[in-house]
């Protein structure tokens, strides 16, 4: 039996987010402390919507790795699988508060120790989608788990998933970079990446046809391009091109986590047998609400009732 919706597989840290509003780093003064990494809000999020998340991952036997487990803990995300890292801080992550796309400095240590031993294929087993993160695959000893876990799980029926979340900064080597994702690509995920995701994996603009065109290439057949006030676009082998416009935001007070939103709506509605509009359409909306808030989302009654009204 399936107990786990979400098994999420790579980087906990802490976010700490500017409290002044639209300053780079350098002029930010104070900063607010989160619960951070992208497969970490999606697990969170996930709960959030009704469903069962897992997450392997890594952090310090510190302080903030204690707040990490605990906030997960509070949340109900399975936290069996955490490695607590001996001799290596939590990682974090200095982030200026924006309604753009954000500047932010990463101080990486125990994020990567994500050893082998972690993913079992009992827990594969009882898993129904496995997610990860480009950041996830940037380091080893992750990159090589993560991999190895990714075809074990492909073989076992799970449905991949990942969030192509390139920086430079986090991986300078962008051939190899290409070259790694490309391993994890021919598994067939379901695909999120946005278009400043492109612009930095690329280095350089792309439409919004070619970047169809070289993931599906890849292996892939549903990618989700978010595209900022320009909407979203959705690629389908089966189903086409889907191009929704952007939903109205009367107040953004912060865009970080706002992706992560957007894809744990739309990996519910997969798992929910919405349609590809219905998916895209409470992506989007999750997405909305993420970025009138600083930090999670609000609870389940709220999503709950938000989703209802649209489907």
């Amino acid at each position: 039996m399936k107990t786990i919706d979400i098994l999420c597989v790579g980087e906990i840290l802490i976010d700490f987010i500017g409290h002044e509003k639209n300053v780079s780093i350098s002029e930010t003064k104070n900063y607010h402390r989160f619960l951070g990494g992208s497969p970490t809000n999606v697990a969170v999020n996930a709960v959030r919507l009704g469903l069962k998340s897992a997450i392997i991952g890594s952090c310090g036997k510190d302080g903030l790795g204690d707040f990490i487990v605990d906030k997960l803990k509070s949340e109900q995300v399975n936290t069996s699988h955490i490695n607590r890292a001996s001799g290596l801080p939590t990682s974090i992550i200095l982030i200026s508060r924006s309604v753009d796309t954000p500047d932010f400095t990463a101080y990486r240590e125990a994020d990567s120790v994500i050893t082998e031993d972690l993913i079992t294929d009992e827990l594969l087993d009882l898993s129904k989608i496995y997610h990860t993160t480009c950041f996830a695959l940037s380091k080893n000893p992750a990159r090589a788990t993560i991999l190895k876990g990714a075809q074990r799980a492909r073989e076992l029926g799970l449905q991949l998933s990942i969030d192509l979340n390139y920086s430079e900064k986090i991986w300078s080597d962008r051939k190899e970079a290409k070259k790694v994702i490309a391993q994890y690509l021919a598994n067939n995920p379901l695909l999120k990446l946005s278009i400043d995701d492109c612009y930095r994996y690329f280095d350089n603009h792309k439409s919004d046809e070619e970047i169809f065109s070289y993931f599906h290439s890849k292996g892939v057949s549903t990618i989700c391009l978010t595209k900022g006030k320009d909407g979203v676009a959705v690629s389908d082998l089966k189903e086409g091109v889907l191009n929704q416009a952007a939903l109205q935001v009367k107040d953004v007070k912060d865009v970080t986590g706002a992706g992560d939103a957007f894809w744990a709506g739309f990996l519910f509605s997969r798992l929910s047998n919405k349609s590809l509009l219905d998916s895209t359409t409470i992506a989007q909306k999750l997405a909305t609400i993420k970025l009138q808030n600083v930090g999670r989302l609000p609870d389940i009654k709220v999503l709950k009732n938000v989703i209802n009204e649209l489907v």
